[in-house]
């Protein structure tokens, strides 16, 4: 193997690594029962900020899977539903970015 050909190989594992991490933790973002556990507690605030900051990937999957859910009907009530809201605004202001709060310069016709 010629040795300038190398790092382009290095580059494609590493891209390909990277890829199958992505694959694996947007894999264990999406939302189910534990089988295991047996009888759980409904789930409460902190499960609904978690529902609800997934709730963009757990919508995609849902859309090809009739098993997921967005929501988790068998909630406890109004701090499931806070939370889920709470998780929602608080994905989107993470993944929008400080850019948008700048105000940008307004243009000034002469």
């Amino acid at each position: 193997m010629n040795l300038r050909h190398r790092p382009a190989i290095r580059r494609r594992l590493t891209v390909a690594g990277l890829a199958a991490n992505l694959g694996v933790l947007l894999a264990g973002c999406a939302p189910a029962a534990n089988t295991v556990a047996g009888t759980a507690l409904q789930p409460g605030f902190w499960l609904g900020l978690w529902h609800g900051f997934i709730c963009p990937i757990t919508f995609l999957v849902s859309l090809f899977n009739d098993h997921v859910g967005v929501y988790e009907v068998h909630n406890n009530g109004h701090w499931y539903d806070f939370g889920f809201v709470f998780g929602i605004l608080l994905a989107a202001s993470v993944f929008h970015g400080p850019q948008y709060a700048r105000r940008r310069p307004s243009r000034r016709v002469k």
